[in-house]
């Protein structure tokens, strides 16, 4: 069995992420492409995770791919996530993680509207009913937002009460319960945010009026078939269980696309793990090399197992869910964080020493970072421990 090493995964992540300078490329879609989709959970994420791998950065870039050429989608699909990816891309993640959350989510409205309120007598009509109309609304008038969907369907704005009589307690809009099933189910997307690059809120459209063709009717194992094989083409070698944690499949689903694809085994230094067919050739170590990445970063979020990565003392880049605040990479290691203080200044902490030639990169990575940020002062979603305490005491 051939053996790759962890020195040998860090030559491929620099290079196969674009995290060489000698290596970024002009578009969002290549971007999206290099690292399968870029995590959206956080909108700063998107923009800084392509502004990383792009030889020209910019805030509008991202948003012209996204909402002008709609190359690059935005879509809910693994682990229940929002992600942002080519079209081809999404209809097979739409196909192989998000289709099967449908009925999951439906059965979970229909007992909301059932113990949530007195209003509705029939939960199942009802939402039907609701589908119907919000569908209807959408391809009469365009994107809009759940308020001005609220507008004009009046009875989204039914409450529900939920947990009710525990210190659970809240009530919500039936409309986001109805406009997360359309997701799921395929009939909307995201469109543009109600306000800047920072904002999470968006408009919703039609799926098929946003995309030409809309999310398709894949086969789902087919779908996982080639999602698989272009996860490993790009984080390979990894192991089942990272495949499994990125995608949020069962043990099962797994191993059928491992097989499906054609993934070769491996020895990695911690076990067993896979790579693509044809992928068994050495990459050539790169130089030096410093990345800055924001929250949730596809890179930093990559694998489940990461000790090859991240060293012990970097542990504290990730929250207790394990979700990746900003960090710092200096040749295929978490070697800090960062993070943006009030005054829009971008401060480090390092866990450790660097020396003369990668503090100069880092220099220059922060010099780009700044330069796309501009004026624009943001709050990261899912801060970590460490770049928590770096907004709190000002280190760096």
């Amino acid at each position: 069995m051939l053996r790759i090493d962890a020195e040998q995964r860090r030559a491929r992540l620099a290079r196969r992420h674009l995290l060489l300078p000698e290596d970024r490329v002009e578009t969002v879609p290549e971007v999206a492409d290099a690292v399968v989709a870029l995590h959206s959970s956080d909108p700063v994420s998107v923009h800084l995770s392509a502004a990383a791998r792009m030889r020209a950065p910019s805030v509008a870039a991202v948003e012209q791919a996204l909402y002008d050429e709609r190359s690059v989608v935005r879509h809910h699909a693994m682990r229940r996530t929002l992600w942002v990816a080519t079209p081809d891309v999404v209809r097979r993640m739409h196909a192989a993680a998000t289709r099967k959350l449908a009925g999951p989510e439906h059965r979970r409205t229909v007992k909301m509207l059932t113990e949530g309120t007195t209003e509705v007598s029939d939960p199942e009509g009802w939402l039907a009913t609701a589908r119907t109309h919000v569908t209807t609304a959408l391809a009469e008038h365009g994107p809009m937002t759940a308020r001005d969907l609220g507008v004009r369907v009046p009875e989204l704005m039914l409450k529900l009460q939920l947990a009710r009589g525990t210190k659970w307690e809240a009530t919500v809009s039936a409309h986001t319960r109805v406009l997360l099933c359309l997701g799921f189910e395929g009939a909307v997307l995201r469109a543009r945010p109600t306000g800047t690059w920072i904002n999470g809120a968006y408009t919703y459209a039609a799926a098929g009026d946003w995309l030409e063709g809309g999310l398709g009717d894949l086969a789902e194992r087919e779908a996982a078939r080639d999602l698989a094989a272009h996860w490993l083409r790009r984080f390979g070698p990894a192991t089942s269980t990272d495949l499994k944690w990125w995608t949020g499949w069962t043990a099962a689903t797994t191993r059928t696309a491992l097989t499906d694809c054609g993934a070769v085994e491996v020895e990695l230094d911690d076990g067993t793990g896979w790579v693509a067919p044809g992928d068994e050739d050495p990459v050539e170590p790169p130089g030096p090399w410093v990345a800055l990445l924001p929250g949730l970063d596809p890179t930093t979020m990559g694998w489940k197992q990461r000790a090859w990565y991240l060293p012990d003392d970097a542990v504290a880049s990730f929250d207790r869910m394990g979700n990746a605040g900003p960090t710092i990479w200096a040749d295929g290691r978490v070697v800090g964080v960062w993070d943006q203080s009030s005054d829009g200044g971008l401060r480090t902490h390092l866990f450790g020493p660097l020396d003369a030639e990668h503090r100069d990169l880092l220099a220059r990575r922060l010099e780009e970072l700044a330069a796309v940020v501009a004026d624009t002062r943001f709050t990261v979603r899912f801060p970590s421990p460490a770049s928590t305490a770096l907004r709190a005491g000002g280190t760096g």
